[in-house]
């Protein structure tokens, strides 16, 4: 998959092999090209190797590098956690601590929001963000994103649901 660019983030696909080396002892061979900060997850790792390897598409389950196309940096991370149900797909993203404030969530988000769009088959993209998290709430909502109501996620945290309808 080709990556996905904005003025300053440039999207790249996360390889397969990268994310199984993440669950094995080469771990340290990752962490010299991708700060600790940007890598996903275990559960993130757990959950897209495992929709992989069910078949999933890569689109909808590998994680993507958010790189500082200036700078050649790599400052965080996002992705689809899975395949669109009934035309809703779901997000999330993490930006590098030291890197926040600087648009990139932004950009990276509204990346996603054009790949889904781009599919034909996403109405809505779904972002559950926790209820103090401002600078999230702050970022979907400037994306157009509507807020509802809290809910409880599937790890069992409370978050505010955030629905962008996809327009055609």
């Amino acid at each position: 998959m080709p990556p996905s660019e904005s003025p300053h983030i440039t999207l790249m696909p996360m390889d397969v092999e990268d994310l199984r080396r993440l669950t094995t002892s080469a771990v340290a061979e990752v962490r010299k090209r991708i700060p600790h900060g940007a890598l996903p997850p275990p559960h993130v790792v757990a959950r897209a190797l495992s929709q992989f390897d069910a078949g999933t598409p890569a689109l909808w389950c590998m994680p993507y590098l958010m790189v500082a196309t200036g700078r050649r940096a790599i400052v965080g991370g996002c992705g689809f956690k899975g395949p669109p149900i009934d035309g809703r797909v779901e997000i999330g993203y993490s930006v590098e601590s030291s890197e926040r404030r600087r648009g990139a969530a932004t950009a990276a988000v509204a990346q996603l929001l054009t790949l889904a769009a781009g599919t034909g088959v996403v109405h809505q993209v779904v972002a559950h963000v926790a209820p103090d998290n401002t600078a999230s709430s702050n970022t979907v909502a400037r994306l157009g994103f509507l807020k509802g109501d809290a809910i409880v996620d599937a790890d069992g945290e409370c978050v505010v649901r955030w629905v962008y309808r996809v327009t055609v």
